[in-house]
């Protein structure tokens, strides 16, 4: 569990990518129940959310009979110097989930980046929808378009999320989720060109997606 609040939220984050998913937008303000005055480093939040999000999805994997597979490797990288997935190289200003390896890599310094100057909530909504990647690949989730997943790892990333809050892990405030849905509604993607295969969602659709999940959890996505 955090023991840092979740001081301000992270606009929503579009990156371009088959292989590369990034992650996307804001938590609710959320303030993690115990002593308020503790407060974590980024890296301590880091480890939190993965942790965090990891057992929730063993959880979810037990109740359905199936036994939940941790990725391989969790890789922080800087710029470009980060691993390659099926032959596509990293790039800077990026979280992404390859299934070729099963692991999940970051931007440390983009994230970091975003921790200090946006708060400590991105981390709890961009390493949650990585996962939702790494989900869909373990249930083999088939998808006609790329939107399709980036859309169902929005709404995993918000049940996820809404069960850390339910669960005690951490703590929303009253407002929340109004806040929520306002910072959705200001990114995505340009236009609604489902067939882009770089394509995210537009700030409706993904903002929906979200939602659905933080209000009626991921079997709602």
């Amino acid at each position: 569990m955090t023991r840092a609040p979740l001081r301000c939220l992270l606009a929503l984050l579009l990156v371009a990518g088959s292989l590369l998913s990034c992650g996307l937008g804001r938590p609710p303000s959320m303030n993690p129940p115990g002593d308020a005055q503790q407060e974590d480093t980024f890296e301590d939040d880091v480890v939190s959310a993965r942790t965090l999000t990891e057992e929730f999805w063993k959880q979810q994997f037990a109740r359905l009979g199936r036994t939940y597979r941790p990725i391989t490797e969790f890789i922080p990288y800087s710029g470009s110097a980060g691993p390659s997935c099926g032959g596509q190289p990293a790039v800077p200003d990026n979280a992404f989930y390859c299934p070729i390896g099963h692991f999940i890599a970051f931007d440390r310094d983009w994230m970091e980046g975003l921790w200090n100057d946006m708060g400590d909530g991105s981390v709890y909504v961009i390493i949650p929808h990585e996962f939702g990647h790494a989900v869909q690949a373990q249930l083999r989730s088939a998808f006609q378009l790329n939107v399709q997943a980036e859309l169902q790892a929005d709404c995993y990333a918000g049940g996820t999320l809404s069960a850390l809050v339910s669960g005690g892990a951490l703590r929303a405030e009253p407002g929340d989720e109004d806040e929520l849905l306002l910072s959705l509604e200001a990114a995505g993607d340009p236009t609604d060109d489902w067939l882009d295969p770089a394509a995210h969602g537009t700030a409706e659709q993904r903002q929906s997606s979200f939602a659905e999940g933080y209000r009626s959890g991921v079997g709602a996505c």
